[in-house]
């Protein structure tokens, strides 16, 4: 008697169909090629209070943290106490800083456009990310993305930043109550944790989403695949222009014998 053992892929129901129905990004790193930007205006900002920042520094012990985050932990850092008032200031002038460093010209990763675009058309989008709402709204413009994005959640939206899963959550529970308020025909009814599809540049990134019970791909813009596969990403690439439908659902939604 010949023995077959059939392997199915989680990300396939029953009935064979894909089980990848949202797509959620990162935003900073991911899409907007920013990164160098945000190191300068924290080192300068921080500067201005007498705390040296390195790149080395910001790349090991802050990347992936918001600004609030950032801030408080460079303060710490330093010996300082954060207060509330006083991390708004930092917030609120390194805020004013992007927005004239945007307005001069900010920098996309090859093919963001076209990846919101192309996975648009198959499911519906989210971004969470550490950056505050108007710096990602004004990026999507630029991109003339804006209508592909059906929900956001910023820094704005939460109290603890990534590798805290919170960001992560709060965007499934954003798409859920598009569904639910019937803003959105797009979104599945009964979308899960685990029928979502992370897109990260960060170890930290990368955490926050697998704490969050989804699915997560790394991509190399800032961190080595064998470092993303480390902090939990299923899947990595190198940039943008590989992740299309056919590529996920070769990835994430195959029945394999």
């Amino acid at each position: 008697m010949v023995l077959f053992l059939l392997l199915i892929d989680p990300c396939r129901d029953e009935n064979g169909l894909g089980m990848i129905r949202a797509v959620i990004f990162d935003f900073n790193g991911v899409l907007v090629d920013d990164e160098h930007v945000h190191f300068e205006l924290f080192r300068e900002i921080l500067g201005q209070e007498g705390i040296p920042m390195t790149a080395r520094q910001y790349h090991e012990q802050f990347l992936g943290l918001d600004d609030r985050g950032c801030f408080e932990a460079a303060l710490v850092e330093a010996g300082r106490v954060p207060d509330a008032p006083g991390l708004e200031d930092l917030i609120q002038r390194k805020a004013r800083r992007y927005v004239t460093v945007a307005a001069a010209g900010l920098r996309y990763f090859p093919g963001a456009a076209e990846c919101l675009t192309l996975l648009s058309r198959r499911w519906p989008l989210a971004i969470n990310s550490g950056a505050l709402r108007p710096e990602i709204e004004f990026a999507l413009e630029q991109l003339a993305c804006g209508d592909r994005v059906a929900a956001i959640v910023s820094a704005e939206d939460t109290t603890r930043c990534k590798p805290d899963p919170q960001g992560y959550l709060l965007a499934l529970e954003a798409l859920r109550r598009l569904r639910d308020t019937g803003s959105s025909g797009a979104v599945p009814a009964g979308l899960e944790a685990d029928q979502c599809l992370v897109v990260e540049d960060s170890l930290a990134g990368v955490a926050s989403a697998k704490g969050a019970g989804m699915w997560a791909i790394g991509i190399t813009h800032t961190y080595p695949a064998a470092a993303l596969r480390e902090s939990g990403a299923d899947a990595t690439i190198d940039g943008l222009e590989t992740l299309t439908p056919e590529w996920i659902d070769h990835h994430f939604s195959t029945v394999r014998v």
